[in-house]
């Protein structure tokens, strides 16, 4: 499922982004781990390529609530080319985060090594920021590209957990980034699952 997958988020990036320095951020991305990666240690899509499979989730639902939201005006709320770069590449911030290690667990009442995924952060820059930073050293992003990526985890960003007002602002100037917290919720907790 790593290789379909893989060749699905390259035909959609390649057919829908098009904006200088998308060719040099594909690249980059296929000398990195992001196809491999899981898309978190412990929690949603933690297995070989979840990250991949994670984002083409987000997209193929974000294009769903999108077509309910705005109907015949879609193409005048977001392009085809925002709606795959903020739902195919909002976790580029997660790019070679997670390690393998081994543990010991019990199966069958006999002790066996077996692999999991820890957190190595090489870049700590936080999350939906992380991901606006990296992306913007490649192509030029929106406004409102930005602050979908930036805010996609909504209330869970421990920027908002610190007391930050700004999700509130951003989610009211930008309705697309409320549709992206809601896809990347969706995805998350209906279409995903966690390995034990």
């Amino acid at each position: 499922m790593v290789k379909e997958n893989k060749q699905e988020f390259i035909n959609i990036y390649k057919n829908c982004i098009k904006r200088e320095g998308a060719d040099k951020l594909l690249e980059w991305l296929e000398k990195t781990d992001f196809f491999t990666a899981p898309a978190s240690s412990k929690f949603h899509s933690n297995f070989e390529g979840g990250l991949c499979a994670h984002s083409l989730n987000v997209y193929k639902r974000m294009k769903e609530l999108c077509e309910n939201e705005f109907k015949d005006a879609m193409n005048e709320k977001i392009s085809e080319e925002s709606l795959a770069i903020i739902t195919l590449l909002h976790d580029v911030c997660k790019v070679n985060t997670y390690k393998q290690e081994l543990r010991n667990v019990k199966v069958d009442n006999n002790w066996v090594q077996k692999p999991y995924y820890v957190v190595d952060e090489e870049l700590p820059y936080g999350h939906g920021e992380k991901s606006v930073y990296i992306l913007s050293g490649f192509m030029k992003l929106s406004r409102e590209e930005a602050m979908a990526i930036n805010w996609h985890m909504g209330g869970f960003d421990s920027r908002v957990l610190g007391g930050s007002y700004s999700l509130s602002s951003a989610f009211y100037q930008y309705p697309i980034a409320v549709l992206l917290h809601m896809a990347d919720f969706m995805a998350t907790y209906l279409d995903e699952h966690i390995e034990k």
